[in-house]
């Protein structure tokens, strides 16, 4: 197979990528990945300093990066973000919107009922993970409207979003909200503005981060009942790396993608497919 053949199927060379939530565990991975395959990447969070860090990382590999400070929450700084992207590459190609969590309030305690649920918690993890989809959505995709109706969005789902997992009644909720916009935002673009913009997401299996490390790991590494339960149900016999995301998000990126538009793919070491019998 040759190396002419497999940069049309999957190479991104010229592409502008932005990716939210890039200093993290995950979505730090997903940048240097997309900048592997040839993408200039602007890397946006909340704080400066990890984003800084992670275009450290893609520059000394020969990247070409920027970092960006927004919360993702607040249009005007999004906007601010967007308008930063386009006078320095002057489009944008790709979204990833990476951006996400879970917040303490909305993760119940091990005895606690449904009903000790904090309505004020749950409506901020709704808005960190729904709402954090949504803006960048609308005003990256604008961009890429206007230069002509050629885009890739890429939202990021969980496992929490197909089935019920204990605890996490809030995140559960907002990223099933954020695959039903993924379906919903591929089919609107698609019809109104053509074929060239595509909207899928990614469903990330268990992958240890900060917000759940101490929900699957004891202090000394070892497993907690949590994690054991998780490891037990999960065909692979183990946690995800964050490397492991990346050739499914340079597959949808990439021109060998072209006909695939409202998908959901999990990347769950068998999570998914198997029902624990």
């Amino acid at each position: 197979m040759s190396e002419a053949f497999l940069r049309s199927l999957f190479g991104l060379e010229g592409k502008v990528a932005v990716i939210t939530g890039g200093s993290g565990a995950l979505g730090a991975a997903m940048a240097q990945g997309l900048a592997r395959a040839g993408a200039r990447v602007a890397v946006l969070a909340r704080r400066i300093e990890p984003a800084n860090a992670t275009v450290t990382t893609i520059e000394t590999a020969g990247g070409d990066a920027l970092a960006l400070s927004a919360d993702v929450r607040d249009r005007a700084q999004v906007e601010r973000a967007c308008a930063t992207v386009l006078q320095r590459w002057g489009r944008v190609d790709i979204l990833v919107n990476a951006a996400g969590g879970n917040i303490t309030g909305a993760t119940l305690a091990p005895n606690a009922s449904l009903l000790d649920l904090d309505p004020d918690a749950f409506r901020a993890v709704v808005d960190l993970n729904l709402i954090g989809t949504l803006l960048p959505s609308l005003i990256f995709g604008a961009a890429m409207i206007a230069a002509g109706g050629q885009g890739v969005i890429i939202n990021i789902s969980s496992m929490a979003a197909q089935r019920p997992l204990t605890r996490i009644a809030g995140y559960s909720a907002a990223k099933s909200a954020v695959e039903n916009l993924t379906r919903w935002m591929a089919v609107e673009l698609a019809r109104r503005y053509g074929s060239g913009l595509r909207v899928n997401a990614i469903a990330p299996g268990f992958f240890i981060g900060e917000q759940n490390r101490s929900l699957l790991l004891n202090p000394d590494g070892s497993l907690t009942a949590r994690g054991a339960s998780v490891i037990a149900h999960t065909p692979a016999g183990r946690f995800g790396i964050p490397d492991d995301l990346v050739a499914t998000l340079i597959w949808l990126c990439g021109p060998g993608a072209a006909f695939v538009n409202g998908i959901v793919v999990p990347v769950d070491g068998g999570f998914s497919a198997w029902s624990g019998v």
